[in-house]
């Protein structure tokens, strides 16, 4: 008899639909079938078995549900129980093997390679409708926030009008904490927002996302307040123009490596290469980072039903940073943006 035990929760989540803090998926497979067992603790007892329909509920009254799905994998009969070696600490390791018999402590659990890690890369039908209706909640919020980008205005006000306007949108939470960068920090890729006030002139990058329906939204947009140089302009169309190159590369078959070089080709030609500093993309679904990697020499292929993003940037320290995202369905003939928010020169 052969098993596995899930513990990172956004696999629970898409294993079996619980949507809770706490929770250990067994899975066993026997003669007769595949039998799937949840374990959780009394605050979810009427939450796990309304999400997890189908599943079997266990709520262990005096241990852990980890220390519960042991003990209840070792008695059932399995030989061997597949551990996710990315997500199982060694903490956990040690406590799930002293759950279980002396005897039996050095071969049931065994860390392997994630099991529904690459099967979560390719979303259904019902995923897709999941995502496109978190990422166009996105551009709504886009539009929403555009008044409030003015030049005196704090990063932290930015953010906060945002994240309400999505909660009030019926956003479960965001995908991550909201990033709004204006004039110099703009140049931080990952500028989350401060009290630092908006320029009277220079860019501002605002990256965002919900998660609504327990999937994920991510993009990017920079916009200039006031008159822009000549060089800002210039370096926003390269942005963009690689931005493009990059969506335009996406397809079934195609490495994520040639994507990647897609943006990064354009931004040579402009000399602004050593300014891209990070990958081009990532996959997006119930985690807001989750395979595959759009990155430099990355051989694995894109498939249909894949969502990833496309987002180059640039960051010229003491200077400005430009950085454009959409989130991207790979298709069957090419992709579709699922993020259509404007993303041409916008000065505000």
């Amino acid at each position: 008899m052969q098993a596995c035990l899930f513990t990172h929760l956004p696999d629970v989540r898409w294993l079996c639909g619980f949507s809770g803090s706490n929770a250990a998926l067994a899975l066993v497979a026997t003669k007769s079938g595949m039998r799937a067992v949840l374990f959780t603790d009394g605050r979810y007892t009427a939450q796990a078995r309304e999400e997890a329909a189908g599943t079997r509920v266990i709520i262990p009254k005096k241990k852990s549900a980890l220390v519960a799905a042991c003990q209840w994998l070792a008695e059932s009969g399995a030989v061997k129980c597949g551990v996710d070696a990315a997500h199982t600490t060694l903490a956990e390791l040690k406590w799930m093997k002293k759950a279980v018999a002396s005897g039996r402590r050095r071969i049931l659990f065994k860390p392997i390679a994630s099991l529904v890690a690459r099967q979560r890369e390719i979303k259904d039908a019902d995923e897709i409708l999941k995502m496109r209706e978190a990422a166009l909640t996105g551009c709504l919020l886009f539009e929403l926030i555009r008044e409030h980008i003015r030049p005196g205005a704090t990063e932290i006000e930015v953010a906060a009008e945002l994240e309400h306007a999505a909660r009030m949108a019926g956003a479960e939470a965001m995908s991550f904490e909201t990033i709004v960068a204006g004039g110099v920090r703009s140049s931080l890729p990952h500028g989350r927002a401060t009290m630092a006030r908006l320029p009277r002139k220079g860019f501002v990058t605002l990256d965002f996302g919900v998660m609504l329906n327990g999937y994920c939204s991510d993009m990017t947009r920079t916009v200039h307040l006031g008159r822009a140089t000549r060089a800002e302009r210039d370096a926003y169309d390269s942005v963009l123009e690689a931005q493009q190159a990059a969506v335009a590369a996406v397809a079934p078959g195609v490495t994520c490596g040639k994507v990647d070089a897609a943006a990064r080709s354009v931004l040579k030609k402009a000399g602004l290469a050593k300014w891209f500093t990070h990958s081009t993309g990532h996959g997006v679904g119930i985690e807001i980072h989750e395979g595959p990697r759009i990155a430099a020499k990355q051989k694995q292929k894109l498939q249909a039903g894949m969502v990833i993003t496309i987002e180059p940037g640039i960051y010229i320290p003491g200077r400005f940073g430009i950085r454009i995202e959409d989130m991207v369905l790979v298709t069957k003939t090419g992709n579709e943006i699922l993020t259509p928010s404007p993303k041409t020169w916008m000065e505000l």
